[in-house]
């Protein structure tokens, strides 16, 4: 891997997620019945912040789960059963309005084992997709609801989302590989 150039740093992801915030709370005018879900790992703190941030805005907490899509993934070998990764009851998402958080959004598999976890665990009344960044190059039909930026790469770049809950600084970086 060659050095990356920064896309977004602190500062445009801090927007970025307020603008997501505000984007939740219009299209679904408020937050009754939502529950935020963030796909481990950097979904997780992704989610957090918006929950923090439409806690601030409207003055009431919003529910907040972790999820571990591990066993759901299709690339993926994995001797676990899907039990072993549930990380809260159906009951909690049960008719529900499900907004999901990941990182980056890439070829929508992750996406497809997130959602499929979910309904495993229950019926909620809807998923939608919040990312921080859309790189395109869908293999599944996966769109997201809300996006952070859209930054268009080729299969040779890599997008890398630091944040600071898990690495020293918030920022999303593109590299180029080698050939």
């Amino acid at each position: 891997m060659s050095l990356g150039h920064v896309l977004m740093d602190e500062i445009a992801i801090r927007r970025a997620l307020i603008r997501i915030a505000h984007e939740i709370l219009e299209k679904n005018k408020g937050v009754e019945n939502c529950v935020l879900v963030g796909i481990r790992t950097r979904g997780i703190y992704l989610a957090k912040r918006i929950a923090d941030k439409i806690g601030e805005i409207e003055g009431i907490p919003i529910p907040m789960a972790e999820l571990d899509v591990t066993s759901y993934r299709d690339d993926v070998s994995n001797e676990k059963t899907k039990e072993q990764h549930q990380t809260f009851t159906s009951s909690f998402i049960q008719d529900k309005k499900i907004i999901l958080f990941d990182d980056v959004l890439y070829t929508g598999r992750t996406v497809r084992a997130a959602m499929d976890a979910l309904i495993d665990m229950g019926r909620p009344k809807m998923i939608q997709l919040a990312v921080l960044v859309d790189r395109g190059h869908r293999e599944l039909p996966i769109r997201p609801d809300y996006v952070g930026k859209n930054i268009p790469t080729s299969k040779l770049e890599n997008i890398n989302v630091s944040l600071t809950e898990v690495d020293s600084d918030d920022q999303v970086v593109i590299k180029q590989q080698r050939s």
